[in-house]
């Protein structure tokens, strides 16, 4: 790896803004490693001082400091293949997680320079990772040695990996001709394959689309097993289900399906997937999904589900049928039976896949096409029509965007009012009518059975940034939930592993899908850093509903990356020292709809030369709740807050806080003779407001 590119810093276009400290991870190099093996890192970011620990989530990989921001990687034998998070603790907590690759059975080479020209080409055996990083106007290009008909997969790891290298990817022959090339597959990251056609050497050129400089990326040339995808893509919960396994040097018979001209292998598997998968309301990784679209998004965020070889699979409790050709005429559509899962694929371009269905029973119904969620590569729509050829319905698009989470997805979503004893179909199609063996969908139409999927992610603005709370302070998740099928709540989040000092109330939201889950620190807690498991309780009628909270983050923020990803903890540290604190004096109050109370908060100002105003505001307060601006004046420690309960406010627990800001002296230099005033924004400890409804009213 060049030290000239190891020591350039991405770039993260981001707003200027006032604030204590909050380390940021914006780049680790190389991207990964095989199992069994140790490399030197080299990190990258803002507010890393003292930042000597490198975490990962996995016990087998485990990092030594080395000097100013180099570790010493070590993978051990038994890591799986797959991808890891990456934090770093210093000074002022913990960064926001990068990812890191584990391979197996590959050997793995460190990009030489200079290589930007055929006659300068690296050379790279087969079945060999590269680790590189993107020339500044250039290409790199590496040699590649390949027998007579070896099938030669070629593929750049670089969205996947939190990078922001967008990768093109080019095959020549030696003598120029030009074999393959590929922009986005993954994402924004490329592969190509070829069968050769003699022995020779190929060359494999790799830039970035506007020529950027400095991003790290894996650059995987192999003529190993390559997993493509599964069919179907559903599997019943409890029954162990049999999958078709398609890709390239699989060692199966063919499929009778084709990509870039050449044939896909198929070999079957057997898959089983945990019951707990189902009843948590739970999706497993072992490849954090990156690649569902252009950006990273969080698009598994409404996927109860795993993956199997890397592919995301949905995991239900009806039955799975398949797709049965032909079915692309209207006048000859599909019979389905109510409740269905259906496994389905737009074979060629154009395709329409059409079903019947004929319910018992009139009323809503819910349907939901899983494609994006499961990287099914194509953008679905839905249209229900009657008899009459009369439109009832047609989905699209669903899901939630805000601040740093986007579980904005292509996948329709909704709930259609069926009348008893007639016969409908249902047209589902990719809306750019593209067709083959990668645009693969799940289709589903039962009765409405609420539920929800609930997702926590650090408030960090502009961001990326990691979860610390400071002693004596507080600090908060953003709580989106994205309810289903006319799920409205309420629903408490409890968090399991706090340590001593460490604190998060019960928080309970009803209603909406916005909320805020407040953690605090006493003065004397003790440094720490762990992960915390959230859970989610509810009921459905008299039956108790379990949901795992799932963690997520925020990739990078710019005008086109702002991204999120899950990831496997949330991980918290406690470190620091905050230098002031607002509680509530109540941790629970009341209100009647229509009707305004008063709710008194205090100061704890730790930092003795802070005496400046502190304002407060709501925080995404829940509809029909407000909050008027208040202020604690300079130098008091006391304030009231008037909270108001709309005529509409849904009776209920809401757990709020309040968001605080104050101007604080800070300097990064403890011994600095002045220290400029820095706003610094927090929240308050959480208090429950319960409302309740006004008389004579339900």
């Amino acid at each position: 790896m060049r030290p000239a590119a190891l020591l350039c810093a991405l770039v993260v276009v981001s707003a200027a803004r006032a604030d204590l400290p909050s380390p940021r991870f914006d780049r680790l190099a190389p991207l990964g490693a095989a199992a069994g093996s140790t490399i030197e890192v080299e990190v990258a970011g803002a507010d890393l001082e003292d930042a000597t620990k490198l975490l990962f989530d996995h016990a087998g990989i485990t990092a030594e400091h080395v000097k100013d921001k180099k570790f010493k990687v070590t993978v051990a034998a038994a890591v799986p293949p797959g991808t890891y998070d990456a934090r770093l603790v210093g000074r002022y907590g913990i960064t926001n997680p990068r990812l890191f690759a584990v391979s197996t059975g590959l050997a793995e080479l460190a990009e030489k320079e200079p290589n930007d020209e055929p006659t300068l080409a690296q050379p790279v055996p087969v079945n060999t990772v590269v680790n590189g990083t993107s020339d500044q106007g250039k290409e790199d290009v590496f040699r590649v040695a390949v027998r007579k008909g070896q099938r030669v997969v070629v593929e750049c790891f670089a969205q996947r990996l939190d990078s922001q290298f967008d990768a093109t990817l080019t095959v020549s022959a030696a003598d120029g001709r030009p074999v393959a090339s590929n922009g986005d597959y993954f994402g924004r990251d490329p592969l190509v394959e070829f069968v050769a056609p003699a022995d020779g050497d190929y060359l494999v050129t790799l830039n970035d689309l506007s020529f950027r400089g400095g991003h790290p990326y894996r650059l995987v040339v192999t003529d190993r097993q390559h997993v493509e995808n599964l069919f179907p893509r559903a599997v019943q919960v409890g029954q162990p289900a049999l999958v078709q396994v398609f890709g390239r040097n699989l060692g199966g018979k063919s499929s009778g399906l084709a990509l870039n001209d050449l044939p896909l292998d198929v070999i079957p598997e057997t898959v089983d997937p945990l019951r707990d998968i189902f009843t948590r309301g739970r999706f497993r990784f072992t490849d954090h999904p990156t690649a569902h679209s252009v950006l990273p998004t969080a698009a598994t965020c409404t996927l109860t589900g795993f993956q199997h070889r890397g592919v995301p699979l949905l995991v239900t409790d009806t039955p799975v049928s398949l797709e049965q050709e032909p079915n692309d005429d209207p006048k000859t559509p599909q019979k389905l039976m109510i409740p269905a899962v259906v496994s389905g694929r737009f074979d060629r371009e154009r395709d329409a896949d059409w079903y019947l269905l004929e319910p018992t029973e009139g009323g809503p119904y819910s349907f939901e096409v899983y494609c994006e969620r499961i990287a099914g590569r194509a953008d679905p729509y839905l249209v229900v029509l009657d008899e009459k050829d009369n439109r009832v319905a047609e989905l699209d698009d669903f899901g939630i965007r805000t601040n740093a989470f986007d579980g904005h997805l292509r996948d329709p979503a909704g709930t259609v009012n069926l009348n008893a004893k007639q016969k409908y179909r249902v047209l589902v199609q990719d809306r750019y009518r593209r067709g083959g063996p990668r645009y693969q969908y799940v289709l589903t139409v039962r009765r409405p059975v609420p539920d929800f999927y609930p997702a926590v992610i650090h408030h960090q603005n502009p961001g990326p940034g990691g979860t610390t709370v400071r002693k004596g302070g507080t600090a908060y998740l953003d709580v989106v939930v994205h309810n289903k099928d006319g799920f409205t709540g309420p629903f408490t989040i409890t968090a399991e592993g706090l340590p001593k000092g460490l604190h998060a109330a019960p928080t309970t939201i009803t209603g909406g899908d916005r909320g805020v889950l407040a953690l605090w620190a006493d003065a004397d807690a003790a440094d720490w850093t762990g992960p915390l498991a959230l859970t989610a309780t509810a009921k459905r009628g008299d039956d108790p509903l379990v949901r795992e909270v799932r963690p997520y983050t925020r990739v990078w923020n710019s005008t086109d990356l702002n991204s999120s990803r899950p990831t496997r903890e949330l991980v918290v540290v406690v470190a620091d020292t905050a230098p002031f604190a607002v509680a509530p004096l109540a941790d629970r109050i009341e209100i009647e709809a229509g009707k305004k109370t008063e709710l008194r908060v205090k100061c704890d100002r730790r930092q003795p030369d802070f005496k400046a105003a502190v304002n407060l505001t709501g925080l995404t307060l829940p509809n029909g709740l407000k909050a008027a601006t208040a202020s604690i004046p300079e130098g008091q420690t006391e304030a009231t807050v008037t909270l108001e309960a709309a005529a509409n406010a849904r009776p209920g627990e809401h757990t709020i806080a309040l968001q605080c800001q104050g101007q604080v002296p800070f300097s990064k230099d403890a011994k600095a003779a002045t220290r400029p005033n820095t706003l610094v924004t927090t929240p308050s400890r959480p208090v429950t407001v319960v409302v309740r409804a006004a008389p004579g009213k339900k």
